[in-house]
C-alpha cells in the first residue's frame, strides 16, 4: 500500500475516552476490597487528572495509567475482550466501519493512533479490519504493571513523532497519507499528512477545519446509501 490513513479513535471512531476502560479494569479486581481500593484511589486522584487533561495529555496518560500498578498482565489479557464487548463495541459510530471500509478500498493502509492501552486497541483494529495500530504500552516486572508506560507515550503533538516513524518505516510519503480526528489536541496529526480530514470535531478543530477548508465527516448516524459518510 502506498500510503496510509491514520485515525484516532476515542471520540473519533468511538464514543469513548480513556476514562471508560480504565473504570473496568479497576472496578474487576480478582477480589472486591481491591476493586474497591483501586476504584476509591482513582476517584481521590480525579481533580488532577481532570487538571492535567487540561494541561498535558501525555502527563493525563501517565497519571491515569499509574493506577494500574501491581495488576497482572495475565489481568489485562483476560479483561480485553470483556472491555471490547462491554466498553467499546457498543458504542462504535454507526459510519466508522464503512469509512474504515473506504480507505482499504482506495488502496490505503489503515492505522489506528490512540492514547490507550494495546489492550483496549488490539481486538478494536481486529474488528474493524485495520493493518495495524499505535498504542500505549504498559511497562511490567515480573509480570506485574509497574504503573508506567513504555516509552514512547503515544499522546497529543507526540503521535506526530510516531506517525512520520511509522510512515517512513512502510515507504509511505506523507503528503499522500490521510488523518482523521475529533480534536483540536490532535492538530499536529492533522497537519503533518497532505490529506487531513475531522470527525465530530470540537469547537477549536471547527474553527479550524473551516478556516483551511478540511473537510468534516459526520460518522456519528448510518451513511446514506452509497455516499457513505457526509460531509
Amino acid at each position: 500500500m502506498s500510503a496510509a490513513a491514520y485515525f484516532d479513535v476515542d471520540g473519533t471512531l468511538v464514543d469513548t475516552n480513556l476514562l471508560h476502560p480504565a473504570v473496568l479494569v479497576l472496578a474487576n479486581q480478582p477480589t472486591p476490597l481491591q476493586s474497591v481500593q483501586r476504584v476509591g484511589r482513582a476517584l481521590l486522584d480525579a481533580p488532577v487528572l481532570a487538571a492535567s487533561e487540561l494541561l498535558d495529555r501525555r502527563m493525563f496518560n501517565e497519571r491515569l495509567f499509574s493506577h494500574y500498578r501491581g495488576i497482572t498482565r495475565d489481568r489485562m489479557r483476560a479483561l480485553s475482550q470483556e472491555i471490547f464487548d462491554s466498553v467499546t463495541r457498543p458504542r462504535i459510530f454507526k459510519g466508522t466501519r464503512d469509512l474504515i471500509e473506504k480507505c482499504r478500498e482506495s488502496g490505503l493502509r489503515v492505522v489506528l493512533v490512540s492514547g490507550s492501552l494495546d489492550y483496549t486497541i488490539e481486538p478494536l483494529a481486529q474488528y474493524l479490519g485495520a493493518d495495524d495500530w499505535i498504542a500505549n504500552r504498559l511497562e511490567y516486572k515480573s509480570g506485574k504493571a509497574t504503573g508506567k508506560l513504555m516509552r514512547p507515550v503515544v499522546a497529543g503533538p507526540d503521535k506526530v513523532g510516531l506517525i512520520a516513524q511509522d510512515a517512513r518505516e512502510h515507504g509511505h510519503e506523507l503528503a499522500d497519507c490521510h488523518a482523521y480526528s475529533d480534536s483540536y489536541s490532535d492538530v499536529p496529526m492533522l497537519s503533518i499528512v497532505g490529506h487531513p480530514f475531522v470527525i465530530n470535531p470540537d469547537r477549536k478543530l471547527m474553527r479550524l477545519a473551516r478556516a483551511y477548508d478540511w473537510p468534516i465527516l459526520d460518522i456519528t448516524r448510518p451513511p446514506r446509501g452509497p455516499g457513505g459518510p457526509r460531509a
